[in-house]
């Protein structure tokens, strides 16, 4: 995704110093204007994270004419714990989308791929669920989110951790539903990164983590990175902090959600669409690259500029407005998504822009071409509002623009929503107490119940309750019950995951189908519960 949306999420300590860069040609800046812009970009992040206390930790590089003029890390890897600092590991997500891009860009250099050839092409067996689609949908499309399929769909074959392989979500794939015209809306989906790594695969003849590898971060000397997580040791790593309740999740105490990224975030099989896991030190090295247009220090290329202004063309509108106000001094005109990046007019200049949410972690990715400059910043939290305030903070220095306090704002904002969701939640509490009782006894809406693309969940008697198991997602267990009639919900142990509800349609006094969707409004979309289609096998 870009940044991981929720219901009310915004559209988007010890000090470590600036680390010199390895010997791959990229250098620190010495200039007077570039160390000022990172001693206000410095001061600005210890404000924000003043700002929003209960961060644990931000991560920032920033990058102006080619020099990486800060990486530095802010706060601690753990409540409690030791210090971040420019070489601590953070989860990045779907920052990643723009590299798989940057490698079939490489690939369409190399005479391998087009953007516009049918994904068949490389692919012969990719089908959907509108057949009148496989032979149309082209390379662009995949990595466009224009092809129909709903926000998040098909993201529960693999989030949360799943144990499916990339070829069972690949075979999962014609069974997706698709709830939209062709090319006509934007609709962000996960699933067809996938995809489009499957084509790097099949167009290199390597796996696309080894392609990454080999031909990207090793070029770059990104040795610090990972295309996947599980490789990621846990004492490098900033761990994954949030809020889960009560009464909602991302309410409640901020506190440490998992002892490795892994625990929350093992996205090997779809890495291609967010497996990432770097530090500021190494991704300055990627800004720098992105802002060359392709081109490396010592002359060579990593694309060509032509592919660099393809990835950044815009192909589909994602939103319009009249532009800014003066309590939106930030609005885009016409925000659109291009090759792996977003692109959009901010306070009159262009940005290009990708955000990136997993568990425990937020990010971004912020290019503004016409400064040659970009920066990146990185959580171990769920803040969406701290993350609002560093995107529009850092680009309006980077800008010299002045006249609004993102971080306040966002602390309203931040206030505003939680008094919402509090609200929402003794909503959701009311009406069970007032539900109706299920039309029958609560053993008869066991079995198994079966989704064309999923798979199976079952709900079973066990020490006198009944509980549902999601097949292929460990985490998706725990205790139903009683809510509304024939509307169940589930109580899943693992307060990080997303409770949901079950309605059962009834034909001659039985249960014979179902559908869900996520308890609580605040939900992550990734949880697409509400593409299931249960039948009872």
């Amino acid at each position: 995704m870009s940044i991981r949306l929720t219901r009310r999420a915004a559209l988007v300590s010890s000090v470590a110093g600036a680390a010199a860069l390895p010997s791959t040609g990229w250098a620190q800046a010495a200039a007077n204007d570039s160390a000022s812009l990172a001693d206000q970009v410095d001061a600005y992040v210890k404000q924000v994270m003043a700002g929003f206390p209960d961060q644990p930790a931000v991560s920032v590089a920033l990058v102006k004419d080619g020099q990486a003029v800060l990486t530095r890390g802010y706060g601690v890897r753990a409540i409690g714990g030791a210090a971040v600092d420019e070489h601590t590991l953070f989860a990045i997500a779907s920052n990643t989308k723009a590299v798989t891009c940057a490698a079939l860009a490489i690939l369409i250099d190399e005479g391998k791929v087009k953007w516009d050839e049918p994904v068949r092409t490389w692919l012969p067996g990719f089908s959907l669920s509108k057949p009148e689609l496989n032979d149309m949908v082209t390379v662009r499309d995949l990595v466009s989110h224009r092809i129909g399929f709903g926000l998040g769909a098909g993201d529960l074959l693999f989030w949360p951790n799943s144990d499916r392989t990339r070829a069972e979500i690949m075979a999962a794939v014609p069974h997706v539903p698709i709830e939209d015209t062709f090319r006509t809306s934007y609709h962000y989906c996960n699933l067809m990164f996938v995809v489009a790594g499957e084509v790097v695969a099949a167009a290199s003849g390597m796996a696309w983590e080894d392609f990454i590898q080999t031909r990207i971060l090793d070029r770059l000397g990104m040795s610090e990175t990972l295309p996947l997580m599980t490789a990621a040791d846990p004492a490098k790593s900033a761990l994954p902090h949030g809020r889960v309740g009560p009464p909602l999740r991302y309410q409640g105490a901020m506190q440490t959600i998992g002892q490795s990224i892994q625990e929350v975030w093992n996205w090997s099989s779809a890495g291609a669409a967010g497996g990432f896991v770097t530090t500021p030190v190494d991704w300055a090295k990627w800004i720098a690259v992105q802002l060359a247009r392709g081109a490396l220090p010592d002359g060579t290329r990593l694309y060509s500029e032509a592919r660099a202004n393809e990835m950044w063309r815009p192909n589909i509108i994602i939103s319009n407005s009249a532009g800014p106000t003066e309590t939106l001094p930030g609005r885009a005109i016409a925000s659109t998504y291009a090759t792996g990046w977003q692109v959009q007019d901010y306070r009159g200049e262009r940005m290009i822009t990708h955000g990136g949410g997993a568990p425990g972690y937020v990010s971004g990715t912020v290019l503004i071409p016409g400064r040659n400059a970009g920066f990146s910043y990185f959580t171990n939290a769920e803040e969406s509002f701290l993350t609002r305030a560093l995107r529009s903070g850092i680009t309006d220095i980077v800008m010299g623009k002045t006249g609004f306090d993102w971080i306040a704002d966002g602390v309203r904002l931040q206030r505003e929503g939680d008094a919402a969701s509090v609200a929402a939640a003794a909503e959701i509490d009311a009406k069970q107490a007032a539900g109706a009782p299920p039309s029958l006894p609560l053993a008869a809406y066991a079995g198994t119940w079966r989704d064309p693309w999923y798979g199976d969940i079952t709900i079973q008697a066990r020490d006198l309750q009944l509980w549902l198991s999601f097949s292929r997602t460990p985490a998706l267990q725990g205790p139903v019950e009683a809510y509304d009639g024939d509307t169940l919900r589930t109580r899943f142990p693992d307060k990080r995951e997303e409770d949901v509800f079950i309605s059962f349609a009834l034909e001659n006094g039985r249960p014979v189908s179902a559908t869900m969707k996520a308890v609580s409004p605040d939900a992550d979309f990734s949880y697409d519960y509400h593409d299931l289609r249960l039948t009872k096998v």
